[in-house]
């Protein structure tokens, strides 16, 4: 795009990785803010084709958002969190587990001392090579691999 003096601007959307984590906090309202910035990560995403869903991520929103906690209503019913699911899939690019992102995963969850569920979840970022993790359970602005981890939540300013 050109400007009226001739100047013009590139935009390079990096390809992120989100975590089950952002899908949730779109559904909770017991955190506004995290809501607000899950809806905002979300609807980038989609609209700069710039996020992908792995297939584990999926299956967690769903048992996440219709978990019943004690004395609390699920975040939804489960009519509604398979309609969620069945949007992402068609809205995002998802991402299937093979073996070698699970052989990734084994090595990442001994280099790195990862849980096996963030493990699993970066060697789908390493595997299919994307830039970037979008997560609050990894360490914010670290790399992991050629992974970069980011945490929309945090406070902190990265430099």
């Amino acid at each position: 795009m050109l400007t009226e003096a001739g100047h013009a601007r590139t935009y390079i959307y990096v390809v992120s990785l989100v975590d089950t984590n952002i899908l949730v906090y779109r559904f909770d309202v017991r955190f506004p803010q995290k809501q607000r910035i899950a809806a905002g990560i979300l609807r980038s995403g989609l609209i700069n084709e710039a996020l992908r869903i792995p297939h584990q991520a999926l299956m967690e929103f769903v048992a996440v958002v219709t978990r019943v906690h004690r004395g609390t209503q699920p975040l939804l019913n489960h009519a509604d969190a398979r309609r969620e699911a069945e949007e992402l899939l068609t809205q995002f690019t998802v991402l299937y587990p093979n073996a070698a992102v699970f052989r990734t995963a084994l090595r990442g969850a001994a280099a790195y001392q990862l849980s096996w569920f963030d493990a699993h979840l970066w060697a789908y970022a390493e595997h299919y090579g994307l830039d970037e993790i979008v997560s609050e359970d990894f360490e914010d602005g670290r790399f992991y691999g050629s992974v970069r981890a980011r945490n929309p939540f945090s406070t902190t300013k990265r430099l």
